[in-house]
């Protein structure tokens, strides 16, 4: 298990959004990205999770809630074996979570080896 701070992990789901490239980030619209501990009453072994409208989904008109972007610390730690697999995996979860974000779907990240 590979156990960082939570500042120092906060700051490693920061660095993965940093590495998206600027067009892509300044295309996302009303998504808020937290980390919390445990997917609570979900599969302890969830690592990341979207919930909302995707891009492609939406429709103009009324006021939608922010979506959601929720990346999980304790499932990560626990799947990873040194600092480094942790900072890679957390990047990988974020890029993840934010394709959903944009409509692309869990089969096609597998395809394209984001899965």
């Amino acid at each position: 298990m590979a156990a960082i701070s939570r500042a120092e992990f906060e700051d490693a789901v920061n660095d993965a959004l940093d590495a998206i490239p600027d067009n892509l980030f300044e295309a996302m619209d009303n998504v808020v990205i937290v980390v919390e501990d445990e997917p609570d009453g979900r599969d302890r072994h969830l690592l990341g999770l979207y919930e909302g409208v995707p891009l492609t989904s939406r429709v103009s008109g009324g006021p939608l809630w922010p979506d959601r972007i929720v990346i999980y610390r304790g499932p990560l730690q626990r799947m990873c074996v040194d600092r480094d697999e942790l900072v890679h995996q957390i990047a990988v979860t974020v890029v993840h979570e934010v394709a959903h974000h944009f409509g692309i779907s869990d089969k096609r990240l597998h395809d394209l080896g984001w899965g």
